[in-house]
């Protein structure tokens, strides 16, 4: 009986060890890919594109700023790559050569509110008069909340507005000065699938880790044969 005992404490530890392995890697995966059947339940809002598609979407929130988006617009060039940008408004109206060079060189355009507000600490009029000040800038019907969250409310407003919301199917976690540029190039590589919209920022949060690792991620995509493309842009 003690043998049993034994034998059972033993199976117990072995088991909570695995739960405990398998929730974190849930937990991870977490960070930087919601499942499936978890962005269905978020309905009326793009997670990600055709998963028919070999085709990836580069995305890029915070800018436009001289000290990043530049250089990211530089290396976009240097691989042939197109990719949309989610702009704070105010970024844009302090930064219109950036705005114009970004929609010169063939990248998509996208609103991220004019002060980088976040829905859930604002009422929905409010929220809606930010969104629609930076779009008086940006002429876009593509909108990305700031933190991905919003109210239910702002949603249903801003779809009815006519904007397609916008959120990601790879969170790279660039501003985290916890993850390298290494760290974020195998998050990318782990997660990204057909279809994927993958999400960085063109930010002075985000500049030195992004900035490495954007050659890295684009060329270990293009090796997997994937191909990019921008959010498709239409004027308001």
């Amino acid at each position: 009986m003690a043998l049993l005992h034994w034998l059972g404490a033993i199976d117990g530890i072995v088991f909570r060890e695995r739960y405990a392995t398998v929730l974190s890697l849930v937990l991870i995966r977490l960070l930087y890919q919601f499942p499936t059947w978890i962005q269905r339940l978020y309905r009326g809002v793009v997670w990600r594109m055709n998963p028919s598609s070999k085709v990836v979407y580069l995305t890029f929130d915070d800018g436009p700023i001289p000290e990043c988006t530049p250089q990211v617009l530089d290396i976009l060039r240097e691989y042939d790559v197109k990719a949309t940008f989610f702009m704070v408004g105010e970024n844009a109206e302090r930064y219109p050569e950036l705005l114009a060079r970004i929609r010169e060189e063939g990248h998509g355009v996208g609103n991220h509110t004019y002060h980088h507000f976040r829905g859930c600490k604002s009422n929905t009029p409010k929220y809606l008069q930010d969104v629609e000040k930076a779009n008086s800038i940006l002429h876009t019907s593509l909108f990305r909340p700031p933190h991905g969250r919003m109210r239910y409310a702002q949603k249903k407003a801003l779809q009815e507005a006519g904007y397609t919301i916008y959120l990601w199917d790879v969170l790279t976690h660039d501003y985290n000065p916890k993850y390298s540029a290494e760290h974020m190039l195998a998050v990318v590589n782990r997660y990204t699938r057909n279809g994927s919209i993958i999400t960085l920022h063109d930010s002075l949060k985000s500049k030195n880790r992004m900035l490495k690792a954007l050659p890295l991620i684009i060329q270990c995509l293009k090796e997997k044969g994937m191909e990019f493309g921008r959010l498709d842009t239409e004027t308001k």
